[in-house]
């Protein structure tokens, strides 16, 4: 079972080239996508998806005669409007992301859907359709995506970085890493490649690089709540208790959801010997993820087995 989130890296697409967006298009939708992108960058993504529907609808209104032969195709969407204009697609593939950030993630898959089959070269999309795909738990249709924007664009870190981490999630260690050295050889200045590897070299228990890269994140971005849960998880293998809680406190200042926070802080605390101390981050952990129930209590049983190891010595 997976300890972290995945920071999937997703692209909101600005407007398109100038023969699209001032030739073509509509002042009026052009207008409204910038005040989808204003509004989806301070949060308010509902404003966003109204925004970008009004975008929509007026730039589908084109006289295809004189436009479907140069742009050589053309889309019908749910309500028989005829589109035949890229800057539409860039429209619908940023109202998926504002769907996708809502938690509507079949509804961001449709919009990713509308997106390419306006332009089926459209890597940004693929790329966002991936995430929204994972977050349903269909990682091979997201590995697809992910390989589909690769080819499209080969200096596509955020895709290489994303497949890596998905690749970790199917088991395929030898995979991640490789795509996540190539993210990082294209783009060492983010921290997501970072904190990404860090888990693969945690399942490879090269606790030392894992380390290495979480701390790497961490410089890169100081306020990433689940490098510190990775970091802490990290030493908290190496045996560095009080090293480990200290990131799990920081992790969870930063992010009060990470369930996984409370769970491993709590069992650092039986390693310790202070059982009292670890029921409130126990019971914390299960409030937000009540699944984690029986894997807890394995993981408690362990902990004071090795405790009791370690005392006899």
């Amino acid at each position: 079972m997976r300890r972290y989130a995945i920071l999937f890296a997703l692209v909101s697409l600005l407007l398109p080239a100038t023969v699209f967006s001032q030739t073509r298009t509509p002042e009026a939708a052009v207008d409204h996508f910038k005040k989808a992108l204003k509004k989806s960058g301070t949060g308010d993504f509902d404003g966003a998806i109204e925004d970008y529907t009004r975008a929509i609808r007026l730039s589908s209104h084109f006289d295809t005669s004189k436009t479907s032969d140069r742009l050589g195709n053309s889309f019908t969407d749910p309500d028989t409007i005829t589109v035949i204009d890229p800057f539409t697609a860039n429209a619908y593939s940023n109202r998926g992301l504002a769907r996708f950030k809502k938690g509507d993630y079949i509804g961001a898959i449709e919009d990713y859907n509308q997106a390419l089959e306006i332009r089926p070269g459209l890597a940004p999309a693929y790329l966002n359709r991936a995430a929204a795909f994972r977050a349903k738990g269909d990682l091979e249709a997201a590995v697809k995506d992910l390989d589909r924007a690769i080819a499209l664009k080969k200096d596509f870190f955020e895709a290489f970085g994303n497949r890596g981490s998905l690749r970790l999630d199917l088991k395929d260690t030898a995979g991640a890493l490789s795509d996540l050295n190539h993210a990082l050889e294209l783009n060492d200045r983010v921290a997501e490649p970072f904190y990404q590897r860090g888990y693969v070299y945690m399942a490879l228990k090269d606790f030392d690089r894992a380390v290495a890269d979480f701390n790497r994140a961490l410089y890169l971005n100081p306020n990433m709540a689940w490098a510190y849960q990775g970091r802490g998880t990290t030493v908290m293998n190496q045996g560095k208790m009080l090293d480990a809680i200290a990131d799990f406190n920081r992790a969870i200042e930063l992010d009060p959801t990470i369930a996984w926070a409370y769970f491993n802080r709590g069992l650092a605390k039986v390693f310790l010997g202070k059982e009292a101390e670890a029921e409130p981050d126990f019971a914390e952990s299960l409030r937000l993820k009540p699944e984690l129930k029986g894997e807890l209590e394995r993981r408690i049983d362990l902990a004071r087995h090795l405790r009791r190891i370690g005392n006899s010595r």
